[in-house]
């Protein structure tokens, strides 16, 4: 009764409008549990709250699972509450792998407060005692979906809930599909959260439905229709997707194929469906079979491409796609994509290049009406409906002004990615407006895209004669079940550059084809897809032809907007639309794409204040995928709460809630004994727990969370030698199958064999494979002659050269936990002070005061090893210094061919398909 009184007193002083939301944190402080919301209804908000609410001196909570956007927004949240609420805290204090001094953590655990710590950081001072489990007040799970058996956040729970018996476990999520795949699957998280009860939170819950409802956005939906050289083109890819499914279910009648039709294959994670089913199965699946699931991709992608691309970048796709299926001249190798044979795929190529040129025959009166005039280029549907929608609010704003109130009169056009924003913001700069009320064009837009492609077209056949050239080489080089990487000349696809803020937002060109407005965009997405790369991209053009001094001209460059006259193109980004929302406060919102998750953040954000109109114009292709795949979304999230409250009905009450005690004397004693009473033997019982010293880097993995269910006492260590030591002459290095061919490749793996065969008695290389995921492709049948590249050739060639060491093959990480436990039989204990100082030279103190990761990227590099890092953690101050050294300095710190292979890999140039 007293947390609820208090939970009570907080929301006098929270920043939570909306009933439902209130509701949903006095459950959750008054009992633990977890929150499963639906999308967009302000989960963060209402974390960032809960975290205020135990924003107190004496308190530690730590906040697992976020991101490092959404860190700074629930920070600058936290923030705001308190300076709204004129209550003195601390704030959230940030911790990942940007500090890992030890002495710092430790004294900012002293002093208590809110964290947001990094999952690997967090279960290592767990196990080091640096943070006492027992000083914790509570831990707040932000996607508590991926808690899994075998996740570090189990882990961190485990150990905190044997520890601590009082501290709290509140997990949230917005994402309900998960937890209703597999057996009971509610209960079974709930057993990994080490929690007792659910909250369900739906859209059609009466709570939220009464506090959305009663006061709506003004929402005008309307309906494009596509053309009919469109509607041809997705009705041939869906006849494609038909056939290719057909043809898996066929070849693979052992797998239970019972979900796979259209409607699900319009779906995004529909090859992560695919692949989940063949995985166990994949090393015996036929070619044919990994094609088909590669085309089905391939065909997802393209259905997508046509709803977002204009025609002419339609056509690139398409003929980027041509040229991959395409063999070189010559060549004798195979077409690999059987779509490509169908009459279906003939009406896609045909079509999408009628788009462009126009038919050459007599046009029928449907089509010339859809396409250019001159050329015969077709505009996307959605541009002229867009030009109206902005041309009326133009029109309204002018001569029926709205009453004033604390909205901006800035536009909001929300998009599915950045590719889709920077189309519609191209096509606002340049739009022409036509005569006798006829709707806005971009003739001149698509006949320089035109231009581009013509020109683009000889270029690619160069293209792609060095791209089969690069295969050819490839090929030649490899090795089997080696992965290679090609950059293809362009920065990683994942590089961001972030706009935050309203009034930061980047200015577009000085060209406005809207009289009082100005257009931007903001893209915290920033999407550069190797597709995109290989296309070319005329925005990439621009920005290098800004290359300038910023500095000297930053006033051409850069300009306050006033939000009044401001159209902002955003693509989706999950939960900071709301930030967006909130920033912004626009008056008009453009949904130029369908997305139910915002539409539920305008909901929200209606409610939340009732001073502030909105206008929301939602668009829609009728009659296409694009509905489709809204319309199932929707009807997928509802199905998983109905399925959620069906099991929550009839789940079983957990009676304990940690399971037996680990301080209970006789489960200690239990866990000390050695059980060896076969051929009669005797039991007897050891001085300490048995134990397994463990190297840093080895979180990442789930073996050690696996190894701590079994008991086994796990102490993280900086071992220079190993990576698990479970005795004092028993060391193991392990593998998994992708490290074990890198290892070989840079040759690693034997200088690791040769320090354990210098320091241990018994050395053990364990070759681990992924949980139901096959790896054994690299270890397939013989049914060629064998070549020195071979990864089989290698093992062999590794244990002829180490004759001691031992190779364990070990089918998942639960096999390897009890591999580890028979192991462990009958042997000392380690000691982990000697453990750590194997390998270290005469004098040489362990210490952990190096940044791990880039330790980590260092000891990746070829010919690096365990011998001569140190040289260069010590010598160099930082990996951009190493960066910039010349060959004579590195090789006077590692030698001469270790330092000219470092420094051909730092300076090797990525920028050529060579």
């Amino acid at each position: 009764m007293s947390n609820a009184l208090a939970a009570e007193h907080e929301d006098i002083r929270l920043s939570l409008p909306l009933e439902y939301q209130k509701q949903i944190l006095r459950d959750v402080r008054t009992e633990d549990g977890l929150v499963i919301l639906a999308r967009g209804l302000g989960l963060p908000r209402i974390i960032s709250n809960l975290l205020h609410s135990y924003d107190r001196p004496g308190n530690l909570v730590v906040l697992l699972g976020a991101h490092s956007r959404e860190e700074d927004w629930i920070g600058e949240s936290m923030a705001s509450i308190a300076s709204a609420t004129d209550v003195a805290t601390k704030g959230l204090q940030i911790l990942n792998t940007e500090l890992t001094g030890v002495e710092k953590r430790e004294k900012l655990y002293a002093q208590g407060g809110m964290f947001s710590i990094t999952s690997r950081i967090l279960v290592t001072d767990l196990l080091t005692k640096l943070l006492d489990p027992v000083k914790i007040t509570g831990i707040v799970i932000i996607r508590a979906e991926r808690v899994v058996a075998t996740s570090t956040e189990a882990f961190i729970l485990r150990i905190f809930r044997q520890n601590n018996k009082v501290g709290f476990i509140k997990a949230f999520s917005d994402n309900p599909e998960p937890f209703t795949t597999g057996f009971s699957p509610l209960s079974n998280m709930m057993r990994h959260l080490f929690l007792r009860k659910v909250y369900l939170w739906p859209r059609y819950r009466l709570e939220v439905a009464k506090s959305l409802e009663n006061r709506r956005a003004e929402v005008i939906e309307l309906e494009v229709n596509i053309t009919e050289s469109m509607r041809d083109i997705q009705n041939a890819i869906l006849e494609c997707i038909e056939v290719c499914l057909a043809e898996l279910k066929r070849s693979n009648s052992q797998v239970d194929f019972e979900e796979w039709n259209i409607e699900s294959a319009l779906q995004s994670g529909f090859e992560a469906s695919i692949r989940r089913v063949l995985d166990p199965v994949w090393h015996r699946v036929s070619k044919k079979t990994r094609q088909i699931v590669s085309d089905l991709t391939t065909l997802q992608q393209i259905l997508h491409y046509l709803l977002t691309y204009d025609s002419v970048s339609f056509n690139k796709v398409l003929d980027a796609i041509l040229a991959t299926n395409t063999p070189a001249p010559g060549s004798t190798r195979q077409n690999h994509s059987p779509w490509l044979f169908l009459d279906a795929a003939n009406i896609i190529f045909s079509t999408a290049k009628r788009r462009i040129f126009g038919s050459l025959e007599n046009k029928t009166e449907t089509l010339s009406n859809q396409i250019s005039e001159s050329e015969g280029l077709e505009e996307l549907p959605k541009w002229s409906m867009l030009a109206e929608v902005i041309d009326e609010i133009e029109h309204e704003l002018h001569f029926n002004p709205p009453s004033p109130d604390s909205a901006n009169n800035t536009i909001l056009l929300m998009c599915s990615d950045g590719r889709t924003c920077r189309q519609v913001r191209q096509f606002l700069q340049n739009m022409q407006p036509t005569e006798n009320g006829k709707p806005a064009n971009a003739k001149t837009m698509m006949r320089r895209k035109l231009k581009a492609y013509r020109e683009w077209k000889p270029n690619f056949v160069k293209i792609k004669d060095q791209l089969f050239r690069h295969e050819e080489s490839t090929v030649k080089q490899g090795i089997h079940g080696h992965q290679n990487y090609d950059h293809r000349g362009k920065p990683p696809p994942n590089k961001r550059r972030r706009v935050r803020g309203g009034g930061t937002i980047a200015a577009a060109s000085s060209t406005h084809p809207i009289n009082i407005r100005n257009t931007a965009i903001c893209m915290e997405d920033g999407e550069a897809t190797r597709l995109d790369d290989f296309l070319g991209n005329d925005d990439i053009v621009a920005k290098e032809e800004v290359a300038v001094d910023l500095l000297e001209h930053i006033e051409d460059f850069f300009e306050l907007y006033d939000y009044d006259e401001l159209v902002v193109i955003l693509p989706y980004d999950g939960d900071m639309d709301d930030r967006a929302l909130e920033e912004l406060r626009p008056r008009f919102i453009v949904m130029y794409e369908p997305e139910p998750s915002f539409i539920r953040r305008v909901e929200v954000y209606r409610s939340s204040h009732q001073n502030r109109s909105l206008r929301v114009y939602y668009m829609y292709y009728g009659s296409s995928v694009e509905e489709q795949r809204y319309l199932s979304a929707v009807r997928r999230e509802k199905d998983a709460f109905t399925r959620l409250i069906r099991e929550k009905g009839n789940m079983a009450i957990v009676l304990t809630q940690d399971g037996a005690s680990m301080d209970d004397p006789q489960n200690i004693f239990l866990r000390t004994i050695n059980t060896r009473i076969a051929g009669g033997g005797r039991i007897t019982a050891a001085s300490e727990p048995p134990r397994v010293c463990v190297d840093l880097r080895e979180f990442r993995s789930s073996l050690p969370s696996l190894l701590h269910g079994r008991n086994l006492t796990i102490v993280p260590c900086m071992l220079t030698v190993g990576d698990y030591i479970i005795s004092p002459t028993m060391c193991i290095e392990r593998k998994s199958v992708k490290d074990l061919i890198s290892s070989f490749r840079d040759g690693r793996l034997y200088t690791q064999c040769e320090t354990m065969l210098l320091h241990y008695k018994t050395p053990l290389l364990l070759i681990e494979f992924d949980q139901n995921k096959t790896d054994k492709k690299p270890f397939a049948d013989m049914t060629s002659s064998i070549g020195s590249t071979d990864l089989q050739t290698k093992l062999v060639l590794l244990t002829l050269a180490f004759p001691r060491i031992k190779i364990i093959w070990s089918s998942s990480p639960y096999a390897t936990a009890e591999i580890f436990e028979e192991l462990k039989k009958n042997h000392d204990e380690p000691n982990p002070v000697k453990a750590v100082s194997i390998g270290l030279e005469e004098g040489e103190e362990p210490t952990n005061s190096y940044n791990q990761a880039p330790q980590d990227f260092l000891r990746s590099m070829p010919a690096i090893s365990s011998k001569n890092y140190k040289n260069l953690m010590l010598e160099v101050e930082n990996l951009r210094t190493l960066s910039n050294m010349s060959q004579r300095q590195i090789q006077n710190i590692v030698g001469l061919e270790a330092g000219r292979a470092v420094y051909k890999f730092l300076n090797k140039d990525f920028r050529g398909l060579s």
